[in-house]
């Protein structure tokens, strides 16, 4: 690992160039600057690692099998966008120099995209309520698997029904044995996950929690009793989801998905590309015929759209495409979303 990079220089790459400074600055604390020297492999053909590799300097060849099939160069304009992102990998990167790159987790930034780009990280009345010493709580929920897997249509609704509680040091907030009725998310302070142990009744420590931590949606998925007692360790306050809001916001709503061979024919029956990334995404690599409508732009254009005609719509991973069908779906249009995006190989 060699030295960082700030915001203005990751701003450089798409899709980064499309979010505002706020989303930049979080994602930078996952960016990894790396370097390789000659001969040394980036990636190799057939990796499945969900990181998107841009390249910062130097050059690199992109290897199928033993022959080269491209070479990248570094602060070139197709430098700007990440390195054959398409998985598992279909080429091996090798450095031809000594070469400068970095990686970031794809699922955190396609999740930030998705979720700037639907405006639900606006969620003002949640955020006025908030004290400073309560930290930026919800970056960091949106970060974890659990909200990772929610459709991003549904995330909104989720904090427009949280209920905000406080609580106090030794305070219990479930008990293990109990009917499970809410899904909980730390905003401040700090719990502790303990489990009483069969026969002697004492308790074994399994966690300590804190801000942006998540618990209670095994119960509530389950429908069995409370598997651990959670117990304040300070004074913090809690954000409250009930059982029924859980588990209706928390299932997926009904986008039709189709594999790359059944979206083909779709298309060849008269559908159309849509593709929902933003511009800089679409110029690098798209879809023949595609029409380009970032999901950022689409409930302003919704008229540029035809409404007799089923759309195919798509994105890198397949979230920002899923929204996009939602919205569209919501107001009369015939969607369906190509499952796993672009980035999915099905080879």
């Amino acid at each position: 690992m060699t030295k960082g990079m700030d915001a203005a220089e990751l701003a450089k790459f798409s899709p980064f160039n499309a979010l505002n400074s706020t989303n930049i600055d979080e994602l930078l604390k996952d960016v990894i600057v790396l370097e390789a020297t000659q001969g040394e492999v980036l990636f190799s053909q057939g990796d499945k690692g969900r990181r998107s590799i841009y390249l910062l300097s130097g050059t690199i060849s992109l290897n199928e099998n033993d022959d080269v099939k491209e070479t990248l160069v570094g602060g070139s304009e197709e430098a700007r966008n990440p390195v054959a992102p398409v998985l598992p990998r279909q080429v091996t990167a090798v450095a031809e120099g000594d070469v400068r790159y970095f990686s970031i987790d794809s699922e955190a930034l396609d999740l930030t995209l998705t979720l700037e780009q639907t405006g639900i990280y606006e969620v003002g009345d949640i955020e006025a309520t908030m004290t400073s010493a309560e930290g930026d709580w919800m970056s960091a929920l949106l970060r974890t698997k659990t909200f990772q897997l929610i459709p991003p249509q549904n995330i909104q609704m989720i904090f427009m029904r949280l209920q905000r509680r406080e609580y106090k040091a030794g305070e219990v907030v479930i008990k293990q044995g109990d009917k499970g009725d809410h899904f909980y998310i730390i905003t401040s302070g700090r719990c502790m996950v303990t489990r009483e142990t069969p026969g002697n009744g004492s308790n074994i420590d399994l966690a300590d929690l804190g801000v942006g931590a998540t618990f209670g949606e095994e119960a509530l998925i389950s429908n069995e009793a409370r598997n651990a007692t959670i117990t304040m360790l300070t004074d913090g306050t809690l954000m409250e989801l009930g059982r029924d809001d859980f588990q209706s916001l928390l299932n997926d709503e009904v986008v039709v998905s189709l594999s790359h061979d059944d979206a083909d024919e779709a298309v060849s029956q008269g559908g159309q590309w849509l593709d929902v990334r933003v511009p800089s995404e679409f110029k690098a690599s798209s879809k023949a015929n595609a029409t380009n409508l970032p999901l950022y732009m689409l409930r302003h254009k919704l008229d540029d759209l035809d409404r007799r005609t089923p759309y195919v719509v798509y994105c890198d991973t397949g979230r920002r495409s899923s929204a996009a069908a939602f919205i569209l779906n919501q107001r009369g249009f015939e969607t369906a979303v190509l499952k796993g995006g672009l980035n999915c190989s099905e080879l």
